[in-house]
């Protein structure tokens, strides 16, 4: 198989030859027809997140090995079945669940694959993913039938969809006109912003510092847009002035020390904050506040099977609008990370493979 790979953190993306799995047991073959372009792709690639006070976590300490091929918002279509494989046949193309756990223990086999302690082995992450031809899906349960969806947009549920899916559902039930403000009007803030209009939601509040985004989100459906650029405290009165009041709900899509504190500030008494984001740093909680105003701060990783069953399924029935997407050539990876890292995509790169 060929893979574009990280072969040196911060260095570019290079083409090389490895060993195509042959599938064991219930396992799955698959050769990669779309793959999407994600955030978590850049910190990967740089080998590190900053986890704010000038520390960094290295993701070589945590277990991710070179070369990689990165990239998990996969489709791919079945070129062989282990022994064991039951569910699909050679042929079927499939959206490919990458957030893969040890597979064995109780949480994992609760299909809560992203919640596993025991061993995290993401595909794009810990094993190769779609920046390569051909990727393995441990068992047919970890595979989704797109139907008649577009595969490119398909594709982006893998992260960008269950991800905000998880995120939303985490403030839900929530009563339509209750303003939920998203911070990132980027790939993930237009997918929330579809999936909470499928929700029937009818105020929806999305910041960002672009003014090409917030236009984005604004014909996406968004009710109102604010500016996420300067000052904080700023930032948190335009929140405030857009919703007409403090907040119940906030998703952070960015996650940033700045969009955090934003944030946090914004909410009302009983709101409550999911943070998605990896964009780093840190968030100093006044302690008191927290209980006097009974405040909640989760964290939001990804989703399970099980969501991305779900998500599909409302994109199946047509209440959920696709997420704009530009397809590229898969062996033009690095520069579609490059175009990411600089700001320069609204919605989601996704490659192509040639023959697809």
């Amino acid at each position: 198989m060929r893979a574009w790979a990280v072969v040196e953190n911060g260095q570019p993306l290079k083409e090389i030859e490895l060993p195509t799995p042959e599938p064991k047991g219930t396992e799955v073959l698959l050769e990669v027809t779309h793959c999407g372009v994600c955030h978590s792709d850049l910190h990967i690639w740089e080998g590190y997140y900053d986890v704010g006070g000038g520390q960094k976590m290295n993701l070589n300490d945590r277990g991710v090995t070179l070369p990689l091929a990165m990239g998990h918002e996969i489709v791919g279509r079945v070129v062989k079945l282990g022994p064991d494989a039951t569910g699909v046949k050679v042929g079927d193309l499939r959206i490919v669940f990458p957030w893969l756990g040890c597979g064995t223990c109780p949480t994992c086999l609760a299909e809560d694959d992203n919640m596993c302690t025991v061993a995290a082995r993401s595909l794009g992450v810990y094993q190769n993913g779609g920046y390569g031809t051909h990727v393995v899906a441990p068992h047919s349960r970890h595979l989704v039938d797109p139907g008649t969806l577009d595969p490119a947009v398909a594709a982006t549920y893998a992260c960008s969809g269950i991800t905000v899916f998880s995120a939303i559902k985490k403030h839900m039930p929530l009563p339509p006109d209750e303003a939920i403000v998203l911070v990132g009007a980027g790939g993930l803030g237009l997918n929330a912003i579809a999936v909470l209009k499928a929700m029937k939601h009818r105020n929806i509040i999305s910041v960002d510092i672009s003014e090409e985004k917030r236009a984005a989100a604004l014909k996406a459906g968004a009710h109102k847009v604010v500016d996420g650029s300067g000052d904080g405290a700023e930032v948190t009165k335009r929140i405030i002035e857009a919703a007409g009041g403090p907040v119940q709900a906030v998703v952070d899509l960015v996650n940033g020390t700045a969009t955090a504190r934003f944030a946090f500030a914004a909410l009302r008494k009983g709101g409550k904050l999911v943070q998605v984001g990896l964009f780093g740093g840190e968030l100093m909680l006044p302690l008191p506040i927290m209980a006097i105003r009974a405040l909640t701060v989760q964290g939001s990783y990804v989703g399970n099977p099980k969501e991305l069953r779900e998500l599909v399924s409302l994109a199946q029935s047509g209440e959920l609008e696709a997420l704009p997407v530009a397809t590229v050539p898969q062996s033009q990876a690095y520069d579609a990370l490059m175009r990411l890292r600089d700001g320069k995509v609204t919605g989601r790169l996704v490659l192509k493979a040639e023959a697809a």
